[in-house]
């Protein structure tokens, strides 16, 4: 790994850079060393995970206490279903929003913090899938019980619309209007 600043050649100041996914502009960034690239990023995903960790396992504890509350047994076998998707699905993201930690113990000292950060970055997305999963699932088992009828699903298919806008609609959008952009 080279600790050399790096220079974007005047032609190429709006090119995408493959490594982070959005448009780079010399003029407003400082130049990085990969170095300080790899360090950045690794604390920008530690830094989200953190956000995401707190409110899967806030979610997921809450999931694991209905099981025993003395109505639960008296739910159908839809609600259940629901449930033990809901419980999996919640599993599923803590482990993957925990895991860049594992990787990091494991690995830290191995001079792989590149390899580290394109994991991390996999498993975050997959685990911020999973998470709105959970969410969705958890809201479908609580308004399936409150809510009579099939506006449960309805409301619970706009809520989902809403997470998938805001997550990811946005998010690519934004990316791809930056690209416009730049190459304009």
């Amino acid at each position: 790994m080279t600790t050399k600043s790096i220079r974007r050649p005047e032609a190429s100041t709006h090119e995408r850079c493959a490594c982070e996914g959005h448009a780079g502009d010399a003029t407003d960034e400082t130049p990085e060393t990969p170095r300080e690239r790899v360090n950045r990023r690794w604390n920008e995903i530690m830094q989200e995970t953190r956000v995401a960790q707190t409110g899967v396992q806030i979610l997921f504890g809450f999931l694991l206490s209905v099981a025993f509350t003395p109505l639960f047994h008296d739910l159908g076998t839809f609600d259940h279903a629901v449930y033990v998707t809901t419980v999996i699905s919640g599993a599923t993201a803590t482990a993957c929003l925990i895991a860049p930690v594992s990787i990091h113990r494991f690995l830290s000292g191995q001079r792989m913090k590149d390899e580290m950060v394109e994991v991390a970055h996999r498993l975050m997305m997959c685990g911020m899938l999973l998470m709105a999963v959970t969410i969705g699932c958890t809201l479908l088992l609580i308004l399936h019980v409150v809510v009579p009828g099939h506006m449960a699903k309805l409301l619970v298919g706009g809520v989902m619309v809403w997470f998938a806008l805001s997550w990811y609609a946005l998010p690519l959008w934004l990316r791809h209007r930056s690209a416009r952009r730049a190459t304009s």
